[in-house]
């Protein structure tokens, strides 16, 4: 009977068993990846819950596609030692996955990792490429595991482990190795980057070495302390009235949604939802809109408070609004501007038509307050008298017909013209002298041909002309040029001193009735430096015929 019931009870075992057997299929564990380079050891634990630790169970080692188990013969390079598989060493082909199958009389589970090996390069002295990626953050300390060495370091026969980072020994009382592991006092930023670890490892008198490359990662740790508000500032801003106006809260450390506006009548005010970032020291910011669909009277000088507030503590910061103040600085930059603007065009014009103005000034306001001056001629008409060429008939034309029917007739000025004006037999020095100190103005006219002429030979009528206009009197002289004359070194030293301190007036016309038109170019220039003078009593400027006796005399 006993025997019966033992076996029912292992047919009832073998039966559960195959039944468990078919519910241990999914993974309950997945472990973390395994990186080693090709000839290093390597050992992988299989996790167990704590309810099989004090049981019964059976632990299985398999590489995935392989239905034979892991051998456990301790001489074999590849082999389980209770939960534990060890490569000793790892080689390429054991890349893969591998998983442990845990069974007991009630449960199956299933563990599975990844393994990969890879062919370190000779010459180099880390692989980034196969870097264990490790996290930390800013405090006062931290610290950088060495992986896959856990259950190497329980061995008595594991040497001391050296930290490098970027192939460079650590050194120096921030750098700390406690049982193989890196602790990093006060640690910064900068201390992220690749590092590696190294030791040996004896096994069955044989040692290997052993290293692992991690990627250290330095995240900023948040300071513990209240938020900050960087806009507004307890400040003023003007807008004006029925505006819409709209203000951001600008916070660093505070929590999203414990930052808030309140302010006066906030029925017309809502805010924004926050976008959350983060501050270079790992605090999160957030912006918060204030926005018054439409500026009141009851707005003004109202504050209006954003309140941001974490753990640490809470502060505020209030923005007010006034009335827009006239920009007077503007309008006076802008009048200022404008003025010189108008000042440039007024200048300009100016320099274009100061002779027409000129002219102009004088018709209608100089010739109603002329004053008389005692002096009976406009000016005194020096010129070339000699006989001889061309040039000189033409002047003898300009000087007898053409200024007299120009300057007096159509102008009103009132010429002094020696051997016309003067008597017969009079001393042409005394002539000269008395009319000199009647004139208001000394005319000289010089010919193309002039420097072989009676002008520049030092007469005595130019001699008490130059006098007059240069020393005693400083009588103004006009100086007109009969053609363009290029070469003055010929000329008298007095004639080229006015020629440089005055300039010339060239004509360039001929004996036309066009070209005899007070209103032309030439004429206005002459105009212009010729005294105000009253004109006649006709009212608009017009031509008189050219008669061939024009050079009579005036008393004629």
């Amino acid at each position: 009977m006993a025997a019966k019931t033992m076996f029912s009870c292992n047919i009832a075992t073998a039966f559960l068993s195959l039944i468990i057997a078919k519910k241990c299929e999914a993974y309950d564990v997945m472990l973390k990846q395994s990186l080693v380079p090709d000839g290093q050891p390597l050992a992988i634990k299989c996790s167990l819950e704590k309810s099989l630790e004090s049981g019964d169970y059976n632990l299985t080692w398999y590489k995935v596609g392989n239905q034979k188990a892991v051998p456990r013969d301790k001489l074999s390079r590849v082999h389980q030692q209770k939960d534990l598989i060890w490569f000793l060493p790892a080689m390429l082909e054991d890349s893969g996955d591998y998983e442990c199958v845990i069974r007991n009389l009630t449960s199956c589970k299933k563990m599975c990792t990844k393994v990969t090996i890879f062919e370190r390069i000779d010459g180099l002295c880390l692989n980034e490429k196969f870097a264990v990626k490790e996290v930390i953050s800013t405090s006062s300390s931290a610290k950088a595991v060495c992986p896959h060495l856990d259950f190497f370091r329980k061995e008595k026969n594991i040497h001391p482990v050296y930290w490098y980072k970027d192939c460079q020994l650590l050194e120096g009382k921030r750098f700390v190795v406690s049982n193989s592991d890196l602790i990093i006092l006060n640690v910064t930023v900068h201390d992220g980057g690749n590092y590696t670890c190294e030791t040996t490892y004896t096994y069955n008198g044989k040692q290997y070495n052993i290293s692992r490359d991690i990627s250290l990662i330095v995240q900023l740790t948040p300071p513990k302390k209240p938020p900050e508000i960087t806009y507004p500032r307890n400040n003023s801003i003007e807008v004006e009235l029925g505006s819409q106006v709209t203000v951001d809260c600008n916070t660093t450390g505070a929590d999203g949604f414990e930052v808030y506006w309140t302010g006066n009548n906030m029925n017309r005010i809502f805010a924004s939802s926050y976008e959350g970032e983060t501050s270079y020291d790992g605090r999160p910011m957030h912006s918060l809109k204030l926005i018054i669909s439409e500026v009141s009277r009851e707005d003004y000088e109202q504050p209006f408070v954003c309140q941001a507030s974490n753990a640490f503590g809470q502060v505020a910061s209030y923005i007010i609004l006034k009335h827009r103040v006239p920009d007077i600085q503007r309008w006076l930059t802008g009048g200022l501007v404008s003025l010189l603007i108008l000042t440039f065009i007024t200048l300009i014009i100016y320099k274009i038509f100061k002779i027409d103005l000129v002219l102009w000034y004088r018709n209608s306001v100089c010739a109603l307050t002329s004053e008389e001056d005692g002096k009976i001629y406009d000016a005194y008409v020096l010129y070339t008298k000699s006989s001889e060429g061309r040039s000189v008939c033409c002047l003898e034309t300009f000087v007898r017909r053409i200024l007299p029917a120009v300057l007096e007739k159509q102008c009103g000025y009132n010429l002094f013209i020696l051997g016309r004006d003067d008597l017969p037999g009079e001393a042409v020095v005394s002539v000269a002298d008395e009319t000199l100190k009647q004139s208001r103005r000394l005319m000289i006219i010089l010919g193309s041909e002039t420097s072989r002429c009676c002008l520049l030979e030092d007469t005595s009528e130019q001699q008490l002309a130059m006098y007059n206009a240069l020393i005693r009197d400083g009588i103004q002289v006009i100086l007109i040029e009969m053609g363009e004359i290029r070469d003055y070194t010929s000329m008298p030293e007095s004639i080229r001193y006015i020629k440089q301190k005055h300039g010339a007036i060239q004509w360039k016309g001929d004996f036309s009735e066009k070209s005899c038109s007070a209103n032309t170019t030439f004429w206005k220039n002459v105009r212009y430096q010729m005294p105000s003078r009253k004109k006649v009593s006709y009212s608009e400027v017009h031509l008189l015929p050219l008669t061939s006796n024009s050079s009579a005399g005036k008393g004629s």
